[in-house]
């Protein structure tokens, strides 16, 4: 396992993805993008044309396909039998497809071991997700749980889609995402929450490198008690 694990945990929208990725970037560290993995095993269940309801196929998926995650320049890098994907893990289709993957017991196992196989080649990671905190590295040595209002959330997640030429409205994209915070935290395996030792960072009001300078911050103050 590597030396320094670092969790960020939080609903959609809520910037975790870019702050794991800034905050790697200013601890040199390697960035485990959990999203990214699960709209992997999307985008082969899509390929394959199986019923993304049905985890004996979607397990089925995952035993014949190869996927290889490497960190490289800073971000993760995805391959699904030997072709590089990683660009087209974010088309809205294999995101809004990603739920069947996340709502799989089996699958979501499947996935927590991969994540910790990722690990264990890293000396330092900081990692991103849903369950991050309190399945797939409970041990970890600092844990944060990052959250904004939805009205907020669904700002920023529109003006992603649009910078991509995706036209939503902001009533519609608030809807998907309390309907997937409702999915996230629901779940029995791995349900959306803060880990009982997470800090609580709410990002609101905050700019990303406000948020980015909070956490490092509390990283420099945790590792100065650790030594």
């Amino acid at each position: 396992m590597a030396n320094l694990v670092i969790t960020i945990d939080g609903p959609a929208a809520s910037g975790k993805s870019t702050v794991a990725h800034l905050l790697a970037e200013r601890l040199a560290a390697s960035f485990l993008d959990t999203g990214a993995m699960y709209r992997a095993v999307t985008l082969a269940a899509m390929r394959a044309g199986v019923d993304m309801g049905d985890e004996e196929k979607l397990l089925g998926v995952m035993g014949a396909s190869d996927f290889q995650f490497s960190a490289k320049e800073g971000k993760m890098v995805v391959c699904i039998d030997g072709v590089d994907v990683t660009e087209r893990l974010r088309n809205p289709e294999i995101t809004a497809s990603a739920r069947h993957i996340a709502s799989a017991p089996r699958v979501r196992e499947k996935l927590v071991e991969m994540q910790r196989q990722f690990a264990a080649g890293q000396e330092k990671i900081v990692t991103e997700g849903r369950d991050q905190g309190t399945v797939a590295f409970g041990d970890a040595d600092i844990k944060f749980y990052l959250t904004a209002e939805p009205s907020e959330r669904a700002r920023r997640r529109q003006a992603e889609l649009c910078a991509k030429g995706v036209s939503e409205s902001l009533e519609k994209v608030q809807r998907t995402i309390e309907e997937r915070d409702k999915s996230d935290q629901s779940r029995t395996v791995g349900p959306l929450k803060p880990a009982s030792d997470a800090i609580v960072v709410d990002s609101t009001d905050l700019s990303i490198e406000e948020v980015v300078e909070k956490l490092l911050t509390c990283v420099k103050e945790k590792c100065l008690k650790k030594d």
